[in-house]
Order: structure tokens, then C-alpha cells, then sequence
């Protein structure tokens, strides 16, 4: 596949948006039939995420707002050439349906490993970075994961709305339709955290991901669930949680232990949150795809916004590069100290050595692999 002929499909779709777009799409009846699996492809190799030899070449990350319009285009449409590849992992995760499926699946099975503990940014890291070489490999993509940065959005609520990652055309579509009372919605979909603000929770109805069926989720499941994407943005706490000051704060920290605490947040709730809880919740609010802990990958926006977050850690790195570059902390345990918001929970501290696992997508590498990403299984920087 190459990524010119998605450019021209994903401008055909986009252009479509114009004028029939502004409906949600249907979600199938429950008699459809159910999409059958695509079969993987022969050349699948996971070593491909883990064999790196000198970066001399690094890809090159930039700000969505940097990229010139085809450039904007040609990510859009090497996502949805990933939303129609075949996926690989089926025989585990019965809802796979694509390539892209696979991301979201892994990320279901492994979010009670990855959050609100030491391994949160590592494995995102390598996660990112897996992600991008399917986009590059397969669908002839020739840069880097872009990432949003909202604190150039954070200065306002009109602003937020504005954001160009919200673009009907040239991002990523927009807001749901309002719905006042999300009460009645399964408990799946429906956040933990009550969103301040928020301003709708209906389908997108804009933009090339409009259309497009989420397979798994919302929540801890990869039963196939096919589902429209919905977002549910509040304005207010993006302004509350993303904004320059909240960002500064957190390239203050002294240590990698509290950098992550101030990044993952401080206390549960809103006022304890901070830049991630920010990003998904500020786009999710209480119903939207993105605000879910497990099935967030299911909108697109996941990548830019944990893209953003990554580069944090890399410009928190670089501010003292000799001490940071091995600065690594945290509990092995999802809500384990300094999380422990639920009670007191076992754990033992990460170190360089611990593992960070891919069950059926990837190699198991260690948080040493992936702490300069220039180095050893990574080649990229942020522009």
C-alpha cells in the first residue's frame, strides 16, 4: 500500500464531509452481520520495533499545526490505511477488525500494567513508536507521529474549540452533538470522573473518522463492539489542565518520580488532575472514546496527545541530560504509591531493567531500550 492513493481517498472522503458528513453514522443493526477478521499479513515481524543499529537519520515529530496541509492529509490517510489493514491479533482479541485494532486491543490488555505507575511513559514510548512504524512500513507514511500542542489551545475556551486539530477538513473532526443526560448510557462508557463543562457526547459527525466504527470498548473488553466515535470536549478543563502554567509545572519537577506524578496527576478527581487526564478527559469528558483508561486509542487523537505527553518526558530529559537520561522511578503497580489514592497497595520500584511487555504485538524489551530516543531501538526527535 502506498500512502498517495489513501491521500486521494482520504480528500474524497474529507471533500464528502462537506455536504454528508453532518449525520452521525448508523450504528449497525443488531442483525448485521458481523465484519469477518482480515487475515494478517505474511511479512508481519515483530523484531521490526526492536532492531535499531546507529540513528543517524531520526524521523522528525512535529506540532500538527506545523505540517503543511498534504502533510496533515498523508497522517490522516496513513490512519485509515491502518484501519483497513488486516489486523494480526484476532486469534487473541475477537474484536480486532484492522491493523489499527491491534494498537487499541493491546492497549486494553495492558492498561491495568501501564497507568498510574513507573512504566506509564516508558511504555508509551515504545507504544508511539511501534505505532509508527506500521504507519511508515505499511502505508508509505513518510514522517514522524505529529503531536498537539494544547498549551497552544489552553489559553482560552474559544480558543480550545478552535484548536486545528479539531479541523473538519485538515484534523481530526470535531465535538459531538450535546446530550445533557449521559446517565442512561451503559457504565462502560461512562467516565469516573464527573468532566466540569463538558459540551457534548454524541457521534462525530465530522471529519474522515466520522464514519468509521470503533471495534472494541468502551472499557476493558476486546469483544467486537462496533460503535461510533464520540467525543464529549470540555472547553473549561483543558483550559484548566493544559495551559502553559500546569505544562511548566511539570517540567519543574526535580526527579522522574515526581515528574510522573505530575503528569498522571497528584490526587484522583479534577483537582488532582493534570497534562494526561487533561488530554483525555478535556477531549473525552464523561463519554467520549478518548476518556476511557482502556479503549482511548479507539479515537485518533490518542497518538497526538500521548505524542505531546512524550515529548515532555524527552524536553524534561534534556533540561539535565547526564542525571535524567537514567532517571527512571515509580511503583511496578497500578495504584501503588505514590498513587495509592485506594488504599495501601504491594509493590516493588521499577529500575533500567524492568520489562515492558507487548504480548502478540511486540518484542519484550526493557526501560533501558527506550530512555533516550536516539539510542538503541528508538530514532526520532521532536522539532
Amino acid at each position: 500500500m502506498h500512502v498517495q492513493s489513501f491521500v486521494t481517498s482520504a480528500l474524497v472522503v474529507l471533500a464528502q464531509g462537506k455536504t454528508v458528513l453532518g449525520a452521525p453514522a448508523p450504528a449497525p443493526a443488531s442483525d448485521a452481520p458481523v465484519a469477518a477478521p482480515l487475515e494478517a499479513r505474511e511479512d508481519d515481524d515483530m523484531s521490526m520495533y526492536t532492531t535499531q543499529s546507529t540513528c543517524r537519520n531520526p524521523v522528525v515529530r512535529k506540532e500538527w499545526r506545523a505540517l503543511n496541509k498534504l502533510e496533515q492529509l498523508s497522517y490522516i490517510a496513513a490512519v485509515m490505511c491502518l484501519q483497513i489493514m488486516p489486523g494480526r491479533t484476532y486469534a487473541t482479541n475477537k474484536g480486532v477488525r484492522s491493523r489499527y485494532d491491534d494498537y487499541q486491543a493491546l492497549h486494553i490488555r495492558m492498561t491495568d500494567n501501564i497507568h498510574f505507575n513507573g512504566l506509564f511513559h516508558p511504555w508509551h514510548r515504545q507504544f508511539l513508536a511501534m505505532f509508527e512504524a506500521d504507519l511508515r512500513k505499511y502505508c508509505g507514511y513518510q514522517g514522524g507521529i505529529p503531536y498537539w500542542d494544547w498549551t497552544l489551545d489552553a489559553v482560552s475556551e474559544a480558543k480550545v474549540l478552535q484548536s486545528p486539530v479539531f479541523d473538519s477538513f485538515f484534523g481530526f473532526g470535531g465535538n459531538g452533538a450535546y446530550i445533557a443526560d449521559v446517565s442512561n448510557f451503559p457504565p462502560e462508557y461512562i467516565s469516573a470522573v464527573d468532566v466540569p463543562g463538558r459540551s457534548g457526547g454524541g457521534c462525530v459527525t465530522t471529519g474522515p473518522f466520522s464514519i468509521r466504527q470503533v471495534s472494541m470498548g468502551p472499557g476493558n473488553s476486546t469483544a467486537y463492539n462496533p460503535h461510533c466515535l464520540r467525543r464529549d470536549i470540555s472547553p473549561w478543563l483543558i483550559t484548566q489542565t493544559l495551559n502553559a502554567t500546569v505544562y511548566n509545572r511539570v517540567l519543574s519537577q526535580p526527579d522522574f518520580f515526581r515528574f510522573t506524578l505530575h503528569t498522571e496527576g497528584v490526587s484522583p478527581g479534577v483537582p488532582g488532575m493534570a497534562t494526561h487526564g487533561g488530554g483525555h478527559l478535556g477531549v473525552g469528558g464523561n463519554v467520549g472514546e478518548i476518556a476511557n483508561t482502556y479503549s482511548s486509542p479507539g479515537d485518533p487523537l490518542f497518538f497526538l496527545h500521548h505524542s505531546q505527553i512524550d515529548r515532555t518526558w524527552d524536553k524534561w530529559q534534556k533540561l539535565n541530560w547526564p542525571a535524567r537520561k537514567s532517571d527512571i522511578a515509580g511503583p511496578d503497580t497500578m495504584w501503588a504509591y505514590p498513587f495509592d489514592w485506594f488504599g495501601p497497595v504491594p509493590y516493588q520500584n521499577v529500575t533500567l531493567d524492568t520489562s515492558l511487555k507487548f504480548p502478540d504485538m511486540g518484542n519484550t524489551i526493557k526501560i533501558r531500550d527506550v530512555m533516550d530516543i536516539q539510542d538503541k531501538i528508538l530514532c526520532y526527535r521532536y522539532e
